[in-house]
């Protein structure tokens, strides 16, 4: 596949089969993640791939953090949202979780170790793509919250960049249509 065509054609894929992924597949993933752009090379991603029971565990976690968000709730209410938040974990076979651990060097800007990490993601992304495998990067509130770097065991400046769930696409591709580039560009002489 060619790059700039992987590009233009992946797509969030949220809905995939429970099929297993192949190990090797996965490992590909991670490896392309790991050629992303990265200033002073401080390498700053972390990756965690949670299948089988370890996707339960993330779900008790944030099942526990919705609890103690929404304590004040009907009960209806609060089970229902408590079972969303565990379940949303077994959505696909398998998680990346993918964290950012900033140098402490003191050339190093830490934005750009972020930026490191989302372009790692994005090498993750399309070779999932590339293997013919859906995927998706998941984040919302839960992601950063202090409970979830414990699981994870990040260090105080450590923080999850996002969730990536892959499996095989159970779902109709659709194109998508984008504003071209020259709304977005300025050419300067």
């Amino acid at each position: 596949m060619e790059t700039f065509e992987a590009i233009i054609n992946r797509r969030s894929i949220g809905k995939v089969k429970d099929d297993p992924v192949p190990k090797t597949f996965i490992e590909k993933m991670l490896k392309a993640a790991t050629y992303a752009p990265n200033h002073y090379r401080t390498e700053p991603w972390r990756f965690f791939v949670l299948t089988g029971d370890s996707r339960k565990k993330l779900g008790e976690v944030l099942e526990g953090i919705t609890r103690a968000d929404n304590a004040g709730l009907e009960p209806d209410e609060l089970e229902r949202k408590a079972e969303k938040a565990r379940n949303n974990p077994l959505r696909a076979p398998v998680i990346i979780a993918v964290a950012v651990k900033p140098s402490d060097k003191k050339n190093v800007i830490e934005i750009e170790e972020y930026a490191a990490v989302h372009s790692g993601i994005q090498n993750l992304l399309l070779t999932a793509h590339e293997l013919g495998l859906g995927a998706i990067w998941r984040t919302g509130a839960l992601t950063y919250r202090t409970k979830v770097k414990e699981f994870f065991g990040l260090s105080a400046n450590g923080a999850i960049a996002g969730f990536i769930y892959v499996g095989y696409p159970d779902m109709p591709i659709k194109t998508v249509k984008k504003k071209g580039f020259e709304s977005h560009t300025v050419w300067m002489d």
